[in-house]
């Protein structure tokens, strides 16, 4: 049993002085029955009216880090039926990718039903760093190198990484793998910074989001965010 005015405060629909201007009012009814006495306890099951309009229960927030595998799209729903990103969550929530990873790209992405969260982490202007390891056709030379860390135009507009490392060189296979970390979100990003050279992305991965990490995680497996996980993203802005 809890207090009338701390369920309706609860479930978000106004502050619990407000919820008690309500009740005083006349305004709540709890099964059928007008309610005026604040303090009045109720149970999971009674159901509380505002103004005659049903009380809706405020929708617990869930956060997901999943480990995309390859040839999966990142969205709610796919109308080919391809697997989609949500496909590998186990929850009753209406959850949603922020953001998106390519069909054929893989590593971290993040689902949630937070939409203030989302467009935190989304926005420019907090240029959240996300780190990508790209194995390319090609090695990637000093003076390219140089010229990639102090910035370069993709459609108009400069990008800078914010971090750059060389992982391996195959010099009988002509390929390389290369660290990039950047802030922004246009679409295919990475492609076209490697592309700008002339060389083209023969698989990514998204290594890291903010502070997190695929850490303990295979292709298709997910965690939950941990609450001072979530308080550090939100701390980004």
């Amino acid at each position: 049993m809890e207090r009338i005015q701390k369920v309706i405060a609860n479930s978000g629909f106004c502050s619990r002085r407000k919820a008690e201007e309500y009740i005083i009012n006349g305004k709540v009814k709890v099964n059928g029955k007008k309610v005026t006495t604040l303090g009045t306890k109720v149970s999971l099951g009674d159901e509380i009216t505002i103004d005659n309009h049903p009380l809706k229960e405020k929708e617990e927030k869930e956060y997901f880090l999943l480990y995309k595998p390859e040839k999966v799209i990142s969205s709610v729903y796919d109308e080919h039926k391809r697997v989609t990103v949500v496909d590998f969550i186990d929850t009753e929530k209406r959850i949603y990718p922020i953001g998106r990873l390519d069909y054929d790209t893989t590593g971290l992405i993040l689902l949630t039903n937070d939409g203030e969260l989302a467009n935190l982490l989304m926005h420019p202007k907090n240029e959240v760093e996300k780190v990508y390891l790209a194995k390319i056709n090609g090695i990637l030379k000093k003076e390219e190198i140089i010229s990639l860390k102090n910035g370069i135009e993709i459609e108009g507009r400069m990008v800078k990484p914010t971090y750059l490392k060389v992982k391996k060189i195959n010099k009988e296979t002509n390929t390389s793998s290369i660290y990039l970390g950047i802030t922004e979100g246009r679409n295919h990003i990475v492609k076209k910074i490697i592309g700008s050279f002339g060389y083209k992305v023969l698989k990514l991965k998204r290594e890291t989001y903010a502070f997190l990490t695929l850490e303990g995680l295979k292709p298709g497996e997910s965690r939950r965010l941990t609450i001072k996980e979530v308080k550090k993203l939100y701390s980004l802005k």
